[in-house]
């Protein structure tokens, strides 16, 4: 089967991968009390270079001000989600092993840094995909927004405080979808695709806000989360 999925065994720590292709890791509890705001981050165009289908360690760059902006979420006690959809398993292009080995190339960077991600979810499903992840409304993919409410279930976090940082109109829509108070659309990646930046801007309205910036490190300025 071309997306056979890993032995559980073989998973890194704080992961799960169900029968139904969602990926899951929690890396770190939020300590403190109360349930504070989140701070979703999607992840190829947001948080590291976009690659095409990236699914080689070696190709893992960080964007500018990513490393900080997680680092600072750190130190206030505020929880950090990486949520990604990755159609390349769906279709075939890399399988579970490779997302496994850029996502520790990825946390290993991020621990040289001194910060780190407080969990990841990922869903592989795409209409255009192989069986079994060929399902087109997955309410896990963006902007469906189920891999921010399954987030919201693992951590203790308020999703009505929290915020989305992405390139795309989807993670956008994902953010609005679960109810967060607002998002950041940000120029890297597919944000300067055509209609991208429009189509986020068109998303707000009374009680969810959309914010425009040109990176991952000019979004923090904006995020209510941090001031």
């Amino acid at each position: 089967m071309p997306n056979e999925a890993p032995n559980p065994e073989d998973l890194p720590f704080g992961a799960d991968l169900d029968s139904d292709g969602r990926w899951s890791q929690v890396l770190n509890r939020v300590q403190g009390e109360g349930r504070p705001g989140a701070l979703f981050l999607d992840r190829d165009g947001v948080v590291v270079e976009e690659v095409h289908y990236l699914h080689q360690p070696d190709d893992v760059r960080f964007l500018e001000g990513a490393q900080a902006l997680i680092g600072e979420a750190n130190i206030r006690g505020i929880p950090v989600i990486l949520v990604t959809n990755q159609a390349g398993i769906a279709r075939g292009r890399f399988k579970w092993p490779q997302f496994i080995a850029v996502q520790e190339k990825i946390h290993d960077e991020l621990a040289e840094a001194g910060v780190f991600l407080n969990a990841v979810f990922a869903c592989p499903h795409h209409g255009d995909g192989k069986p079994p992840y060929d399902v087109a409304e997955h309410p896990w993919r963006k902007p469906n927004p189920g891999m921010l409410t399954a987030a919201a279930e693992r951590l203790p976090m308020d999703l009505a405080k929290s915020w989305m940082i992405g390139d795309k109109a989807s993670d956008i829509g994902a953010a609005k979808n679960a109810g967060l108070e607002g998002a950041v659309h940000v120029l890297t990646g597919h944000g300067k695709d055509e209609g991208e930046r429009d189509k986020s801007l068109a998303l707000a309205q009374q009680g969810f806000r959309v914010e425009a910036a040109a990176t991952i490190a000019d979004a923090m300025g904006l995020l209510p989360l941090f001031k």
